[in-house]
């Protein structure tokens, strides 16, 4: 997916939602902290947070785990 096509599957009325770490899209729809596409700290799906999910993130990545892979993020 490019940023633009994944910032379509913002989780707002009734989407899908995914969240891209390290080049993964990931697909949070079905997560309660994922709900409507936001997130503590401001975070909304259908953007990068590779950032906000491995540095500010009290989890970090490792709650992604076992989350569906919908694709790569490219440029």
């Amino acid at each position: 997916l490019t940023a633009r096509q994944q910032s379509s599957y913002n989780g707002k009325e009734g989407q899908t939602a995914y969240v891209a770490v390290d080049g993964v899209v990931y697909d949070v729809t079905n997560v309660e902290a994922w709900k409507d596409g936001e997130h503590k700290n401001g975070l909304t799906a259908g953007n990068e947070l590779t950032e906000e999910i491995t540095n500010q993130s009290p989890h970090g990545i490792k709650v992604l785990e076992g989350m569906p892979i919908v694709g790569e993020l490219v440029e």
